[in-house]
């Protein structure tokens, strides 16, 4: 019993503290740019230019966005095991489908603060290799929303929507914040898979995917608050 006592504590607390980073890494990335200005609609060569003269600012908002993820990644690990003395089963498996959202965020995050900075570099230098460099450039376009980048980052969000559905109804318990965090993760699942219908039937343009599916993220922003609060309650009252 103690040492799972032990081990609640230590998991509320790093749930409380992960959500604390998510919160100032989101505050950060407001002033850190993505991507070149003019971001889906910005000329290839502009966007070359941008990033040859700015790598470091990209480079750094990029790892902004690491830590972001592995920051929410706690969270939702911390989440997961709240629910498991209830929901074992849907507890593990809402584990495993962060892991794996995990690993389709951390490609094309490590991709921007690795390889788009030294495929500009060259195009932007004609360095050796600027030839292969420049169609790799365009196929990791960090903005059009079809481009293999963006691809890895959509999914890792609908991994996101999934664990939302999985620990929505086992987190609707007592406390007021779970009940507000379960109906926030409720909803940006619900809509996340109702947009990706969408989506498949033509509804959505490709102009509008970024707002259409990223938009519901302010849902995840609502959860995290919630949590941080009641893992600090729960904290608190040790």
């Amino acid at each position: 019993m103690a040492i799972s006592t032990a081990l609640n504590d230590k998991i509320n607390r790093l749930g409380f503290w992960s959500a604390v980073v998510t919160i100032v890494t989101a505050v950060i990335s407001a002033f850190f740019p993505l991507d070149a200005p003019g971001g889906y609609t910005a000329e290839h060569a502009d966007r070359v230019a941008w990033l040859s003269n700015n790598s470091d600012v990209f480079i750094a908002a990029w790892v902004n966005q690491i830590v972001a993820m592995l920051s929410l990644s706690g969270v939702f690990f911390a989440i997961a095991w709240r629910i498991g003395s209830t929901n074992p089963l849907r507890a593990i498996v809402a584990a495993m489908v962060v892991l794996m959202s995990v690993m389709a965020f951390i490609i094309p995050k490590f991709i921007a603060v690795w390889t788009i900075p030294i495929l500009a570099n060259t195009i932007a230098t004609g360095a050796v290799g600027a030839e292969l460099a420049d169609p790799l450039l365009r196929i990791l376009n960090v903005s059009v929303p079809f481009s293999l980048y963006t691809s890895f980052d959509y999914l890792g969000f609908w991994l996101y929507s999934l664990f939302a559905l999985l620990v929505a109804i086992p987190l609707f318990s007592a406390p007021l914040a779970t009940k507000i965090s379960s109906v926030a993760l409720g909803l940006f699942g619900i809509i996340y898979q109702l947009s990706l219908l969408a989506l498949w039937t033509g509804e959505i343009a490709a102009t509008d995917i970024e707002g259409a599916f990223l938009g519901p993220s302010v849902l995840l922003v609502v959860a995290i608050i919630a949590m941080a609060y009641q893992f600090k309650q729960t904290m608190s009252a040790k």
